[in-house]
C-alpha cells in the first residue's frame, strides 16, 4: 500500500513541473506492480485547489477523471482531524501543514510505510519516499 501526497498528484498533472517525468515513471512502476494507492480527503481538497488555481479546470478534470479513480480515498473523521491539529500545534514546525500531519496519522493508522511524494517532510517522519531523491 502506497500513500499518495499532493506533491505527487501535482507533479503528475503539470507537465512543466520539474518532477513531472519522475512522477510519471514512478506511477507507471507502481501500477505495473499493482500497488494499492491511498490518500485522504484533505489531500484531495488541497490538490484540487492547487491544480485549479495554477493550471485551470482542464487540468483539474484530468486529475478528477484520470488520477482519482485509481486511488482509494480515506475519509477524515472528527477524531482524526483533532489529533492532526494537536500534532501540528505540539510539533511547533511552521512549514508542516495540517494536511501533512493528517497524512502522517493516516499512514501510521493503516500501517503504510511508503509515500509517493516529493515533500521531504515525509522522509523526516521516517517514511520511505517514492521516488527516491
Amino acid at each position: 500500500m502506497i500513500f499518495v501526497d499532493t506533491a505527487a498528484f501535482y507533479a503528475l498533472i503539470d507537465d512543466r513541473d520539474p518532477s513531472h517525468s519522475r512522477a510519471v515513471a514512478a506511477l507507471s512502476l507502481l501500477e505495473a506492480a499493482e500497488e494499492e494507492l491511498v490518500t485522504h480527503e484533505y489531500v484531495v481538497v488541497e490538490a484540487t485547489a492547487l491544480i485549479q488555481r495554477r493550471l485551470g479546470l482542464g487540468a483539474l478534470r484530468r486529475f478528477v477523471d484520470d488520477l482519482l479513480p485509481v486511488v482509494e480515498v480515506a475519509w477524515v473523521d472528527e477524531a482524526l482531524h483533532v489529533e492532526a491539529r494537536e500534532a501540528l500545534l505540539a510539533a511547533g514546525r511552521k512549514n508542516v501543514s495540517l494536511v501533512d500531519w493528517t497524512s502522517f496519522l493516516v499512514m501510521r493508522r493503516h500501517g503504510i510505510r511508503r509515500a509517493f511524494t516529493f515533500d521531504p517532510d515525509f522522509g523526516a517522519e521516517s517514511f520511505e519516499v517514492i521516488p527516491e531523491a
